[in-house]
């Protein structure tokens, strides 16, 4: 018996030993589209595809979407040409602000499946070249994390100061917050504690209390968060709020943001707006940024990469993101571009130039939408110039237009699932509806994020193909789902589906979109923005997207840069429009696109 209890033993080791080889392997695997023969990042000229995994695609009849619903639409994401998949979080949370308050950093919530769910949907996206990326909440954890609960439950708890706890401000004997900073989601960003009888600051929602990262501690217990997913197939991260890890040592008062009378501007909430200049992009944070590039490339062989939510004031900004040597993110988001929110030719051609001019050769990443903000047809506006949510007249002109500045750039691609198939903002008609406690408290000028979160439709039978027929939905379907639609889309070849295929799959295989300098053309044009994608071979490409609602004529002359060829081979345009067979004369639609191979 003794020498058999040794024979499973050894055994056990041996087995124990090749799984962790085969771990091992599988962690060093190339990434998503990046051959090991070649030495060019994978996420380089990508297209990343953000999922919000509630509205996605929901496999067992509950309503809500799932790991495994996003497993069986690998196909559909595969041949739109998508080359990694951001999920918002998917970890175990009260869903407070619907995963963005994380309990348990390490596993799966229940309501999107189990961590072997997880293991298959990489296994299953890694098959068709597809990345995981995970959205890593570092600013913050729930008040329901055992982090939290430990911290606040006496000064003296080993975890104690892994929070930002201050004590109160003392004014005539009441006591009060430290100070009249802001929470993002309304009221004071302090709360008061009575176990702890101290403060602690919250950027967002009370139920979010922010982590102090002056601790080394939270440094390594966040750092080995995101190793154990490398580990486990991740591709990269989104990192959630990311400037938003510091705040002023000394506590001091934000500055009021003034309105024209001089007295402090009034937002949706009710708040006196604050400036956030001491709560928001603080030095310490690129330390930080440091660190964790090097413990994630330390993890996963310069394979992972590192998204930053960056709203940024200026492109020296986003440019020190980067970092000096190249070794904080790859992508911090450039929300300069997609946020214009309104057609703005000087302002597309100068955000897009300095982009492309003022980062030191680095990739941009541009972003149009998000579970965060109104969709796409928040271009169109009404009268009054306010957003007009919908369809208007010239809905899907106005989509191939923002579909063309984003993927015949030079820039890495952000899009949010229904982009592709034109997906309206449905925000809802009543107070009683509204699931987003920020719709909720901020009703009605603030109706939150539901109407950028509505299901994915799929097809025009029960539930838009989203969920199990008569099943209530986590958010209402909007009645658009009958004609837009996956599956309408796919039997049109002039549909939104086919336009956004058709120009990914340039931006991949035409030489001039996929790695071509791009370089502003007509300038003083104030109708249409164009430009000029050109490879050091002389591979030329022009873009022109006119901006106005009334037809537009264009005429090239690219001798200044070094295009001596006048003829034209198209590649894509508007359907309908007239085609033009010389620079000289390029006629566009309203809200028309024309994308051509100088011959």
């Amino acid at each position: 018996m003794k020498d058999f209890a040794s024979l499973l033993l050894l055994l056990s080791a041996f087995l124990c030993g090749a799984e962790l080889q085969t771990q091992a392997q599988q962690a060093a695997a190339p990434a998503p589209s990046s051959p090991a023969s070649t030495s060019t990042p994978w996420w380089k000229n990508a297209v990343i595809y953000e999922i919000y995994p509630r509205s996605f695609q929901d496999s067992n009849g509950d309503g809500i979407g799932d790991l495994n619903g996003i497993t069986s639409r690998l196909d559909y994401l595969q041949k739109l040409g998508v080359d990694a998949i951001w999920l918002t979080p998917i970890y175990p949370s009260p869903q407070v602000d619907f995963g963005y308050d994380i309990s348990n950093y390490e596993a799966i919530d229940a309501q999107y499946g189990t961590m072997a769910d997880f293991d298959r949907l990489v296994a299953e996206a890694r098959k068709r070249n597809i990345g995981i990326i995970m959205d890593l909440v570092l600013n913050h954890t729930s008040d329901k994390d055992p982090w939290f609960e430990q911290s606040a439950s006496s000064r003296t708890n080993p975890k104690a100061d892994w929070y930002m706890w201050r004590d109160p401000k003392m004014v005539d004997g009441q006591r009060q917050p430290p100070n009249n900073w802001i929470s993002d989601f309304g009221g004071s960003a302090w709360q008061w504690d009575p176990a702890r009888r101290q403060y602690y600051y919250h950027e967002f929602y009370v139920q979010q209390p922010d982590l102090n990262w002056s601790n080394p501690q939270v440094r390594q217990a966040m750092f080995d968060v995101a190793r154990f997913w490398i580990h486990r197939g991740a591709a990269g991260f989104r990192l959630d709020a990311i400037t938003s890890l510091f705040e002023d040592p000394q506590d001091r008062d934000e500055p009021y943001v003034l309105g024209p009378d001089g007295q402090p501007r009034i937002d949706a909430y009710g708040d006196k707006e604050v400036t956030n200049i001491y709560t928001d992009n603080l030095p310490e944070e690129h330390d930080v940024l440091r660190e964790l590039r090097q413990a994630s490339e330390a993890a996963g062989a310069h394979r992972v990469v590192l998204i930053g939510e960056t709203y940024l004031r200026s492109i020296n900004d986003l440019r020190k993101m980067y970092g000096a040597n190249n070794d904080e993110l790859q992508l911090p988001m450039d929300m300069q571009v997609g946020f214009i929110n309104r057609f703005d030719v000087a302002l597309f051609r100068q955000r897009i130039d300095e982009a492309e001019t003022g980062l030191d050769g680095d990739e941009p990443l541009f972003v149009f939408d998000n579970h965060d903000n109104p969709r796409w047809d928040r271009y169109q506006k009404d009268a009054a110039g306010a957003p007009a949510f919908g369809y208007g007249p010239h809905h899907d002109d106005i989509g191939r237009v923002i579909a063309t500045v984003l993927f015949a750039s030079h820039d890495t691609a952000m899009m949010y699932y229904g982009d592709e198939i034109g997906m309206v903002t449905t925000p809802p008609a009543r107070k009683a509806d509204v699931r987003d406690p920020i719709g909720i408290k901020g009703w009605p000028k603030e109706k939150g994020r539901d109407g950028e979160r509505t299901p994915m439709q799929w097809n025009a039978g029960p539930d838009a193909g989203f969920s199990s027929a008569g099943v209530n939905t986590w958010l209402p379907i909007p009645a658009s789902y009958k004609t837009s639609n996956v599956a309408a889309e796919e039997r049109d070849p002039e549909s939104m589906l086919h336009w956004y295929r058709q120009l990914i799959a340039l931006k991949k295989n035409d030489p001039a979109l996929h790695e071509g300098e791009e370089i502003m053309l007509n300038t003083a044009d104030d109708h249409v923005f164009s430009w000029l994608r050109k490879t050091a071979n002389g591979e030329a490409v022009i873009v022109a997207c006119n901006f106005t609602a009334q037809p537009q004529t264009v005429s090239f002359d690219l001798s200044a840069q070094g295009v001596s060829r006048t003829g034209l081979k198209t590649l894509m345009k508007t359907p309908g429009a007239p085609e033009p067979h010389s620079i000289a004369s390029v006629e566009l639609g309203p809200y028309g696109v024309y994308i051509g191979q100088v011959r």
